[in-house]
């Protein structure tokens, strides 16, 4: 049957039988849009999420004392290990591959200045942290090179912690204190926003050694590395653990984490969190095949008369399944197309109303709701079309 014939006779059906039809298509609109919504909130998740850790780079690895098997983390481990110490650092540092190196402490204090005071983050680290942490100094310097060993009362802080005790007055120069130990501000850095949750511009970063002093540590609460390749991750950090476990009497007491490991976890986890909630929503797809099903029976009923005079004047059973798939494909594309103009817009509007929500359509998740939607239709159309078919010319028209 000619492609125009089976438009002319969809269209006569559908206008006879728009409700119905709409209907039809509805359940179809809903499945798609859901798909396409929920799969654009968890990719834009994704995205957001991924993004915030690569704002530090994508070369970057991470030791923290103690095993674990996901991150190490200061404080999650019990047990007593080996400190990782600042002569670790230096031999570690020396490795190939390895572009910059961060000894860390980390804590919370009183940064005071003058009658004003304020509770933040205080990093003690090296001159080193602007190459590895992609990060820059928007006035003044950053910390100077020096032995990490060394001992000097500078301080570079955050933009929001110098607009909180500063305000719009020049910081170089003047003196703050951490607690009681007084520290001259040589640097202000540039706004680097939140790390899941964490306010990077609330924060005050001093020299290592001082770190150590202040809040009492023995060793290093983390150590940061910026390697020169992806490529060459995966054996510097073969030789950062052989190299350190020798260190620790062949024994494995701490964690290596690279960004890529980190990057790939997320992925896993959020891609079948996402594909998960996809999958619930497809249900409603299977929903509308069914509506499509149920609508494409009860036409073959009511057509009775007007099969049996079709195939009276010679269409064939071919003809007659064409027929009755074109129009519940029809059904199926009307319905794909209008859910995925709904979940567009729908994803757009909750990224506009909802602050810091993030959505990201991906084409492959949009195709697969439209390939899933014609497939739909076609296997719902199959058995009424078949019956369709089979129905004998002379019992349909004596039995209208």
């Amino acid at each position: 049957m000619p492609l125009r014939e089976l438009f002319h006779l969809t269209y006569e059906a559908f206008t006879a039988h728009r409700l119905r039809y709409a209907l039809s298509a509805l359940a179809i609109v809903v499945g798609v849009a859901a798909v396409v919504l929920l799969s654009a909130i968890g990719e834009g998740t994704r995205l957001a999420i991924v993004d915030q850790f690569t704002q530090f780079g994508t070369n970057t690895v991470a030791i923290n004392p103690g095993k674990t098997e996901t991150m190490g983390l200061p404080g999650m481990v019990t047990g007593t290990v080996k400190p990782i110490t600042l002569d670790d650092a230096r031999l570690l540092s020396r490795l190939p591959n390895i572009r910059g190196t961060v000894p860390l402490t980390t804590g919370t204090a009183i940064v005071k200045y003058r009658g004003l005071s304020r509770r933040v983050y205080v990093i003690g680290a090296s001159s080193e942290v602007p190459t590895v942490w992609k990060t820059h100094v928007s006035v003044g310097q950053f910390l100077p090179e020096m032995d990490w060993d060394r001992k000097q009362a500078v301080a570079v802080l955050g933009p929001k912690l110098k607009r909180e005790l500063f305000g719009e007055k020049n910081a170089l120069g003047e003196a703050i204190r951490v607690y009681e130990t007084r520290f001259r501000v040589i640097g202000v850095m540039e706004p680097k926003g939140t790390f899941l949750g964490f306010d990077l511009d609330d924060l005050v970063y001093i020299p290592v050694a001082n770190g150590m002093q202040l809040f009492n540590r023995v060793g290093v609460d983390e150590l940061d590395f910026v390697i020169s390749s992806p490529e060459d991750i995966d054996p510097t950090v073969e030789n950062i653990r052989t190299i350190l476990a020798e260190r620790h009497e062949n024994n494995e007491d701490f964690t290596i984490t690279s960004m890529t490991d980190m990057l790939n976890v997320i992925d896993r986890v959020l891609g079948i969190v996402t594909n998960v909630v996809a999958a619930i929503a497809g249900i409603s797809l299977v929903v509308g095949g069914i509506g499509i099903l149920t609508v494409m029976w009860i036409v073959v009923n009511e057509r009775t008369a007007e099969i049996g005079l079709v195939k009276a004047i010679g269409a064939t059973r071919r003809q007659i399944v064409s027929w009755y798939l074109f129009e519940a494909a029809l059904v199926a594309v009307a319905g794909a197309l209008a859910g995925l103009a709904a979940g567009f817009a729908a994803a757009g509007a909750l990224s506009a109303v909802i602050p810091g929500l993030e959505t990201a359509i991906h084409p492959t998740v949009a195709s697969i709701a439209l390939g899933m939607s014609i497939a739909l239709g076609l296997g719902a159309g199959i058995a009424p079309a078949i019956r369709a078919a089979r129905l004998d010319p002379v019992a349909a028209l004596r039995g209208e």
